[in-house]
């Protein structure tokens, strides 16, 4: 797929689309979001652009009362399904962002977007397992198969550092540091951080990286810890089906998702009395009411256990 920088070079582009493809390499470039992250903004944009043309309005001349009428446009739906709160506030805030850089660029001499509310993001909690589901997921890959010391080392570590998923697949030999049980994760906006391990997830990966690993690369250079049977990178979907396979065994399917091994990691630690600031740091989200999510599911997990354990929390 070409680069950002790369489509920008089509000279056959609409300006509107040549003002899309300079943001999005402003982001690529100075900002160094992520190419999904590029793409689900180049998807919104494209999608005001088609709003305004239908409306004979360009987008370097749209008003505050346009935008906002594309915004609710979409979560009413008119003849398509509404789009949810949070859909709308990501939509929202690319908005934004597009129409700063426009005017910081001496494109537009005013912000359409500086006075835009986004309707509020509803607080939904995300699932978990249990201490007991987690291990009986763990404990599925079985025997000393090179793919089954790799998918055992993959789910330990991805419960024992609560790494996102584009972390894991891109996690090299050199970011992991076994006598110090440390890992270095490249976050989101190619921020970094350091995330200890356990002693389970260890044990793991030596074994995976001293008996497996080196049958699935078969002599090629490759960097990534976990690599699939032709020796390269384990990709999104390669992981996912990893996970949903075990899952199925462990009949957690219609619960799991790679994700909820996060989900469980932050809320294992914050039910274990581990510090609010500490999960941040771990988890590498930048605001801290992003974690706060864990500390309320946490409670609610608690609530569950008391009144099936108190012999008179209920009658």
């Amino acid at each position: 797929m070409a680069t950002i920088l790369e489509r920008s070079e089509q000279a056959a582009a609409p300006p509107f689309e040549h003002l899309v493809l300079d943001f999005l390499a402003y982001l690529e470039l100075e900002r160094g979001l992520s190419r999904n992250t590029l793409e689900a903004y180049r998807s919104d944009l494209l999608q005001l652009g088609r709003f305004l043309d239908d409306r004979g309005v360009a987008a370097t001349s749209a008003t505050a009362a346009e935008i906002a009428d594309f915004l609710s446009g979409l979560a009413i739906g008119n003849g398509r399904p509404a789009a949810s709160p949070a859909t709308i506030h990501r939509k929202a805030a690319c908005l934004r962002s597009f129409y700063r850089h426009l005017r910081r660029e001496g494109v537009r001499d005013s912000d359409p977007t500086s006075t835009l509310r986004a309707p509020r993001r509803g607080r939904r909690l995300p699932h978990v397992l249990a201490r007991g589901e987690v291990a009986k997921l763990i404990e599925q890959p079985k025997g000393t198969t090179p793919t089954a010391l790799r998918d055992r080392a993959l789910l330990e570590l991805m419960y024992a550092s609560g790494l996102r998923v584009s972390e894991v697949i891109g996690l090299e030999i050199a970011d992991i540091d076994l006598d110090a049980q440390f890992l270095r994760a490249r976050g989101k906006g190619s921020k970094e951080r350091i995330v200890p391990f356990g002693r389970a997830a260890l044990e793991a990966v030596r074994l995976f990286l001293t008996r497996g690993r080196a049958h699935l690369i078969r002599e090629r250079q490759e960097a990534h810890v976990f690599v699939n049977f032709r020796g390269t990178a384990l990709t999104r979907q390669g992981l996912y089906k990893i996970v949903q396979r075990h899952a199925a065994t462990a009949g957690l399917a219609d619960r799991m998702s790679p994700h909820t091994l996060r989900h469980s990691f932050a809320t294992h630690l914050l039910a274990g009395g581990c510090d609010l600031r500490a999960v941040q740091e771990m988890l590498g989200h930048a605001d801290v009411a992003t974690t706060q999510l864990y500390t309320h599911l946490s409670s609610e997990r608690l609530k569950d256990v008391y009144f099936k354990a108190h012999p008179r929390a209920t009658l």
